[in-house]
């Protein structure tokens, strides 16, 4: 499946208002594949809830984004060779407790991840709400395309791309739950299944905005090859 960013917010945890372009569909011989995470983060309220909280917690995300290169500035330190990258001497010393800049590599890192807490939360909110209706989903389109096996990904070898069924059900999803809240109730508590979810989508999303980040790359590298 191929995955096209449109968007990509933060540097240092994840990327919001991202989307991807999923091939036609139509089950193949009453077979077909879907895959949750794909369907739940192309969906509207998915995309609408990530957007709505990059708003809100911007000035986090940009003292996370400051935080983390201060980070890298000070991982750069143990670089002694020069070479960019980390040996397992120089990786060794990151492990001395009482070396100055490992303790204030351990401070921000318990920064972010205390400034990451309430956003990583809203978010699995999002999820878990979208992903409450995927089941309905999905049967719908079972029903409305007489499917008779539904595969996911990972179960398979080799499927045409006509057998994927993802997209018909970003569009039943968007119908069924047209938006989210994104502010969880006090005493609410994520499912495991939301947390997995979660951490799914956060990889998807990952590598779309590397994939963005490579095109962007090549794009400004491209008149330089041929300007002569």
């Amino acid at each position: 499946m191929n995955i096209f960013a449109k968007s990509a917010l933060g540097a240092a945890c994840a990327v919001a208002g991202a989307s991807f372009a999923i091939p036609a569909v139509a089950q193949v011989n009453g077979i077909a594949t879907a895959d949750i995470g794909f369907a739940v983060a192309n969906s509207q309220a998915f995309q609408t809830g990530y957007q709505q909280i990059a708003t809100q917690y911007q000035a986090q995300r940009t003292t996370i984004e400051q935080r983390t290169q201060q980070r890298q500035q000070l991982v750069l330190t143990f670089d002694t060779n020069g070479d960019g990258q980390l040996d397992q001497a120089e990786q060794a010393a990151t492990q001395d407790p009482n070396n100055t800049s490992v303790q204030q590599i351990q401070a921000i890192d318990q920064e972010i991840a205390t400034l990451q807490q309430p956003i990583n939360r809203a978010r699995v909110y999002v999820v878990q709400q979208v992903a409450q209706q995927y089941s309905a989903a999905l049967q719908q389109v079972i029903s409305d395309q007489n499917i008779q096996f539904v595969l996911t990904p990972e179960s398979i070898v080799y499927a045409p791309e006509a057998a994927d069924v993802t997209n018909s059900i970003v569009t039943a999803l968007n119908t069924r739950v047209p938006s989210v809240q994104v502010t969880p109730p006090a005493d609410w508590q994520p499912s495991e299944a939301a947390v997995g979810l979660f951490q799914q989508i956060q990889q998807i999303l990952m590598i779309a905005a590397r994939q963005q980040q490579a095109t962007a790359a090549q794009g400004t590298a491209a008149p330089a090859s041929t300007g002569r």
